[in-house]
């Protein structure tokens, strides 16, 4: 069995005071850091303070104005911004830019009285905008987009209407559901653009402002008949001109298309209350001599 070793008389028995002392450098130099690192120099935030508003607030505010750096509502406080971007609000009705829209639309109602018996050419309308919808049948052949002779004097006369006016105006396309494939239209979205577009141009050509217009094509998806007919798919195939009251009604009406929404979901829209017009896909009876169709039901103007 070995023997132990005795003690060392002289032995160190302090080596825990070195780890000590480190332990309280260590501790020092935290706290000077600490201390470093919340000392404000005021020249230094004052000067970076200056720079900040003058970067958010433009070159052109005067200095400290800027409120999420003098303890304003900003973002990190309460998570939303003090300045708010303005509403996209609708005015009040202009009473002679109403009255002015109905009597255009009063003018072309006459004008196209017989066609209007025929089906041919509806024109409809509310407050805000009013609408010429035309068969594609009168203006161009089937499959193309070339208007017609007949399309000249119809379009001319329709321009002649518009002329006076400084309202926007958009040109909307509509096919039916039965699929194309050409070279030159691949699918029924070009066909109803073309065909949008061309009477954007004619309009242009009769002395309408091009900056006023705009063409779109909606192509098959938005149905105004129940495509389960022939008589139906005729219907369905239409070019709407939309004359509106002002661009931010335009912009409305084309975000869902003329025949989908009504005067109130624009004013809605308008007033900032993003709700969707109803999408319920309700279909409404219709007679004629060919049978039964089943359009879907407009919303009351």
């Amino acid at each position: 069995m070995p023997r132990r070793r005795p003690p060392e008389p002289d032995a160190p028995l302090d080596r825990w005071v070195l780890s000590w002392a480190d332990f309280l450098t260590l501790l020092f130099a935290f706290f000077v850091v600490m201390y470093a690192i919340s000392s404000v120099n005021e020249e230094k935030y004052k000067s970076m303070s200056e720079a900040l508003s003058q970067v958010f607030s433009g070159p052109g505010a005067p200095r400290g104005t800027n409120p999420a750096l003098e303890g304003g509502s900003g973002f990190l406080e309460g998570g939303e911004s003090s300045t708010k971007a303005p509403a996209d609000l609708i005015g009040p009705a202009d009473e002679r830019a109403t009255l002015q829209l109905k009597q255009v639309r009063a003018q072309l109602e006459s004008d196209f009285s017989q066609h209007a018996s025929s089906g041919e050419i509806e024109v409809e309308g509310s407050d805000l905008w009013f609408s010429i919808e035309l068969r594609s049948s009168l203006l161009f052949d089937s499959g193309g987009a070339i208007p017609s002779i007949a399309a000249d004097s119809i379009l001319a006369l329709i321009a002649k209407r518009l002329e006076g006016l400084d309202n926007p105006i958009h040109v909307e396309g509509f096919t039916d559901n039965e699929p194309i494939s050409t070279d030159q239209f691949p699918s029924n979205w070009e066909l109803s653009a073309a065909r949008a577009a061309a009477v954007v141009r004619l309009l242009e050509s009769n002395g309408i402002d091009p900056s006023r217009m705009a063409a779109v094509g909606y192509g098959e998806y938005q149905p105004a008949y129940s495509n389960r007919t022939a008589e139906g798919r005729r219907l369905n195939r239409r070019i709407v001109i939309v004359v509106s009251r002002n661009e931010k009604v335009r912009r409305a009406v084309v975000s869902y298309g003329s025949e989908q929404v009504s005067s109130d979901a624009v004013s809605t829209m308008l007033l900032n209350e993003r709700n969707a017009p109803d999408a319920s896909g309700a279909l409404e009876q219709i007679e004629t001599e060919d049978g039964i169709l089943f359009r879907q039901a407009k919303p009351e103007q």
